[in-house]
């Protein structure tokens, strides 16, 4: 079985990111907007965007098993942005996207047949997080089926900013009870907010 099989939606091919995309992924990185919600800073140069690129998807790719991918438009297969669900415990689903294809969906669309992937590879859940300040993430989080649990503070490296994070999970294995604590037990300030 292919470890990150082609994900084709109606706008969209999701597929590794290669070799080739360096100059797209640096457009993503480089953007300070893009950026301001993630937890690293933007890059400075071709040379930052080849070694995230190295860490985080070539590496990924000798794995048995990587959702990590480079979101294209169909019309010409450029990466405009990327997600993934982490293979570790959290299996933590995240995404960015250049902001000039902002607010058209294209991450709901995305996400909504990753998710559908690694329901169908037999992942038990999956989580994600936003900044407070972020509210439209958590929009895509609730269009994909994840449900808030709790809210808590880190000290987010390595910007070294306290950032209030939501945690969203969606089971999709049956099993609605469960919720990823690691955060909820690793942060001092957790609490869970009304009407998220």
């Amino acid at each position: 079985m292919e470890n990150t099989p082609v994900l084709e939606t109606e706008r969209l091919i999701l597929r590794k990111f290669t070799e080739e995309d360096m100059e797209a992924l640096y457009l993503l990185l480089k953007d300070e907007e893009v950026n301001t919600f993630l937890p690293w800073f933007p890059a400075k140069s071709m040379a930052d965007a080849r070694a995230f690129y190295e860490e985080r998807y070539a590496a990924n790719y000798e794995k048995p098993r990587a959702y990590a991918y480079a979101i294209c438009s169909k019309g010409d297969n450029f990466p405009i942005g990327y997600i993934k669900v982490d293979m570790d415990e959290s299996h933590d689903f995240g995404y960015a996207l250049r902001k000039e294809f902002w607010h058209q969906g294209i991450v709901t669309e995305a996400g909504k047949a990753l998710v559908e992937q690694v329901r169908k590879d037999g992942l038990p859940y999956i989580t994600a997080t936003h900044d407070v300040n972020n509210p439209r993430s958590g929009g895509v989080m609730k269009q994909v089926g994840m449900k808030y649990c709790y809210s808590y503070e880190e000290q987010w490296q390595p910007k070294d900013i306290p950032v209030v994070f939501r945690l969203y999970q969606l089971n999709l294995d049956g099993d609605d009870s469960r919720v990823f604590k690691k955060y909820w037990n690793q942060y001092e300030k957790h609490f869970v907010e009304e009407d998220v």
